[in-house]
C-alpha cells in the first residue's frame, strides 16, 4: 500500500501510517471518533452539501455537529474556498469548534472532481484554520469520458512542499468497493495519516485495535487492487481487457443516463460520475402541494411515486442535504446495458405522466392514489 501511494502520488509513505479497514466507512468512522470529543465540546465537521449521509449519521452519533458547506450545482457542483472559509468563520462565531474538513473527490452523490487549484484551496484553509483534511477519494477510478481527471490530495501537498507539506494533517481514504473491482461484500478499505502527532496517532491505534480480528480477505482484496498485474506477468492480458471493460461499461451508462435525463422537461443532470446521476427537479407547484398533503418532502413524494409506477428505486436529494428551494434525486449507473434502454424510458414515461398529471392549478383538494404515499395520510 505504501509502495502504491508513493507511485500514484510522487510522495512517500510508511506501512505505519496506514491502516487497513473493513471498508472505507469504518475507517472514516475511526478517523471522526479521533476528531470529535463528544457533546460538551461542541466540535464540529466541515462536511460538503450535498453530502454522503455516513458523515452525518456518523458525527451526530459521536456527538459532533456536522458545520455544512455548499457546492455550485451551476459550476458543474463546484467547490468555493469562499464558501469553506465562510462555513468555518460562522461555526465559531456560533461557538462551534471546527476540528476537520471533508472532501469527497469524485463526489458522491454529486460525481464532480475537483481541481488541483481547489484541492490546494483547501490545504490552504487547513493549514491557516488547523483543521485536519479528510480525503474522501474512494471514487478515483471512476472517472469517464470528458470529466476533469482526479487529483488526489497527497499529490497536491507533494508539489505544494513548504509547510504545507510538513504540517498540513492529511487523512487520506481508499476502498475496493468502486472503481473497477466493486468488491463491496469483501469489504476492504484504508486510511493513511500524514503530519498527525505521535500521541494523538497511538489513541488511533489504540482504536483501531478494539477490532482484534482482521479481515484476512478484505485485506487480500485491497493487495490485488494497489498490486495489479504488470507487463510480462501470465494474467497482465487478461487482467487490462477485463479493466478496460468494466470502466469503459460504466463511462457509456454515466454519458446514457445523463444524457435522457437531460432530455426530460424540468430536469437537469450534471455528467455523472462516481457511481451516480444526480439531477436537479423543478417539480410543478401541484406537485409541492400533493406532497405537502402526504407530508413529505417533494423530491420524497416523487422518488416514491417513481418506485409505485416503476419499481426503480432512487434516493431523494433531501436525503443528502441540498440548497432551500430545490429538488434532486440520486441513481446509479449500475444497470447493465442490456437493460438500460429499458430503464431510460421507464423514467421517462413515468416522469412525463408525473409532470402532466400536475401541471393544471393546485386543486383545493388532494387524493393520492399511490399505495406507498396513501400509507402515510
Amino acid at each position: 500500500m505504501a509502495e502504491w501511494l508513493l507511485k500514484r502520488d510522487g510522495l512517500p509513505s510508511h506501512p505505519d501510517r496506514i491502516y487497513l479497514t473493513d471498508g472505507a466507512s469504518p475507517a472514516l468512522r475511526l478517523s471522526l471518533q479521533l476528531l470529535i470529543r463528544g457533546t460538551g465540546f461542541r466540535d464540529g465537521i466541515l462536511v460538503p452539501i450535498p453530502q454522503y449521509p455516513l458523515y452525518s449519521a456518523s458525527i451526530a452519533l459521536l456527538g459532533g455537529i456536522l458545520i455544512p458547506y455548499e457546492l455550485d450545482e451551476a459550476n458543474d457542483w463546484g467547490l468555493s474556498i469562499e464558501n469553506v472559509q465562510r462555513a468555518v468563520d460562522k461555526a465559531r462565531a456560533d461557538f462551534i469548534c471546527p476540528r476537520a474538513v471533508v472532501f469527497i473527490n469524485p463526489g458522491n452523490p454529486t460525481g464532480q472532481q475537483l481541481s488541483e487549484e481547489q484541492i490546494l484551496g483547501l490545504l490552504q484553509v487547513c493549514h491557516k484554520e488547523q483543521l485536519c483534511l479528510l480525503a474522501d477519494e474512494v471514487y478515483q477510478d471512476n472517472v469517464y469520458g470528458k470529466a476533469r481527471p482526479f487529483i488526489s490530495a497527497r499529490s497536491v501537498l507533494a508539489k505544494a512542499g513548504g509547510k504545507l507539506l510538513q504540517e498540513v494533517q492529511l487523512l487520506t481514504f481508499h476502498t475496493v468497493s468502486k472503481g473497477a473491482l466493486g468488491e463491496c461484500g469483501l469489504r476492504g478499505g484504508m486510511v493513511e495519516v500524514m503530519n498527525v502527532p505521535p500521541d494523538v496517532e497511538a489513541q488511533m491505534y489504540k482504536l483501531a485495535s478494539i477490532n482484534l480480528s482482521p479481515n484476512v480477505t478484505g485485506q487480500i482484496a485491497m493487495g490485488v487492487m494497489v498490486k495489479p498485474p504488470v507487463p510480462g506477468d501470465e494474467s497482465y492480458g487478461q487482467w487490462t481487457k477485463e479493466r478496460a471493460a468494466v470502466l469503459s461499461s460504466l463511462g457509456r451508462r454515466a454519458a446514457a443516463i445523463t444524457d435522457a435525463l437531460n432530455k426530460l422537461p424540468g430536469m437537469h443532470c450534471v455528467d455523472a460520475g462516481s457511481l451516480y446521476a444526480f439531477p436537479s427537479i423543478t417539480l410543478p407547484p401541484a406537485a409541492i402541494a400533493a406532497a405537502k398533503a402526504a407530508d413529505v418532502a417533494p423530491d420524497v413524494f416523487y422518488c416514491l411515486a417513481l418506485l409505485d409506477a416503476t419499481g426503480i428505486a432512487t434516493t431523494p436529494g433531501s436525503g443528502f442535504g441540498q440548497k432551500d428551494g430545490t429538488y434532486h434525486f440520486r441513481t446509479t449507473i449500475l444497470p447493465p446495458e442490456s437493460k438500460l434502454t429499458a430503464f431510460c424510458d421507464s423514467i421517462r414515461d413515468f416522469h412525463l405522466d408525473f409532470m402532466k398529471k400536475y401541471s393544471g392549478p393546485v386543486p383545493t383538494e388532494i387524493v393520492v392514489k399511490s399505495p406507498t404515499l396513501a400509507a402515510k395520510l
